[in-house]
């Protein structure tokens, strides 16, 4: 199977999908990232780039894209623009799994994304699509102002506990993104949500998604 991961920032397709992305590369599928955004300090864009080519060594990842949209403005750039290179990256790739973040997350990059990723993923542009899953992103979904319209609702585990360790190393490489503990965007914060979602599901580590789409022939 084709899997595509829409990654508003780098570092969020670890935080959210990392452990999961490591277990499809285990069942030997093809794992793709969309990195949507970038900043705009141009030393700064490359150590972040380099980080995320290097987390995505250690997961499997067969390729990512990186798109070069403004960080923090997309709700200020022209959606024709954020959904044609969307649409481009969908089109490419093929998928079969999706995931996305969660529309409700305090960054707004993140609904954008979110937006014009299920503007490409109408069933007629991608006919072999089977989910389109949301996930969560510590700091992110969790720190948000908790309404009906935007909480987290998990209702899809995924089993982790033989690829959390991936995750976690491959988080190591985003020396420029990581908080040290008690932050959530640390490797104890990301150990410490896996656990928990684990317990949901009685297994040592989990990741957990809400359901957008599934198509069942």
């Amino acid at each position: 199977m084709n899997i595509l991961v829409f990654a508003p920032h780098n570092d969020d397709e670890v935080l959210g999908v990392g452990g999961t992305i490591a277990k499809y590369v285990n069942e030997g599928h093809d794992v793709y990232v969309c990195e949507v955004t970038s900043g705009f300090n141009t030393d700064r864009v490359n150590l972040i780039v380099d980080e995320a080519k290097k987390a995505h060594k250690i997961l499997g990842v067969k390729e990512a894209f990186f798109l070069n949209l403004p960080v923090i403005e997309l709700r200020h750039t022209p959606t024709e623009e954020i959904n044609k290179k969307i649409l481009n990256i969908v089109q490419k790739v093929k998928p079969e799994i999706v995931f996305l973040p969660h529309k409700g997350d305090m960054n707004f990059d993140h609904a954008e994304v979110t937006y014009a990723a299920m503007v490409a993923l109408r069933p007629s542009n991608v006919p072999n699509l089977k989910e389109i899953l949301a996930y969560e992103t510590l700091s992110e979904t969790e720190w948000n102002t908790p309404t009906i319209d935007n909480i987290f609702i998990p209702n899809v585990y995924i089993d982790i506990s033989h690829t959390v360790q991936k995750k976690v190393e491959a988080m190591s490489c985003y020396e420029s993104q990581l908080k040290d503990y008690p932050h959530p965007r640390s490797l104890d914060g990301i150990i410490a949500l896996s656990k928990y979602r684990g317990s949901t599901i009685c297994v040592e580590n989990a990741e957990s998604f809400m359901m957008i789409r599934a198509i069942k022939n």
